[in-house]
């Protein structure tokens, strides 16, 4: 399988302690957002289960290329606007106080296997 790659994008979003939950809510609004991109192969957002406050959007890509054309594409600006702001309102405030992205490739790892 030369030539084919996975790019992982991890967005680490901290939010307030009370704020989690409205998070979820955002993220649930826009479900499916990005499924139809070129190169885009899942997605996960995941809630902290212990005291932290950082939630973690991990996106699986294609290749860097796919990403890119993503974050420049007229889909990324849609997908991050609010109901609201589709509606011709005005968005709500930010619920992260901030945001880190990482990237990652896989590089090594297992799956189960059907028992």
């Amino acid at each position: 399988m030369i030539g084919l790659m996975t790019v992982i994008k991890i967005n680490a979003i901290t939010v307030p302690p009370d704020s989690g939950d409205e998070l979820a809510r955002r993220f649930a609004a826009r479900a499916g957002a990005v499924d139809g991109q070129d190169g885009f192969e899942g997605f996960e957002l995941l809630k902290p289960t212990d005291e932290r406050t950082t939630w973690l959007v991990v996106t699986r890509w294609r290749d860097e290329e796919s990403f890119a054309a993503w974050l420049n594409s007229p889909a990324f600006g849609q997908g991050h606007r609010s109901q609201a702001e589709r509606e011709g309102g005005h968005a709500p405030p930010p619920v992260g106080v901030s945001s880190e992205l990482w990237s990652y490739e896989p590089a090594g790892g297992s799956a189960a296997q059907p028992g």
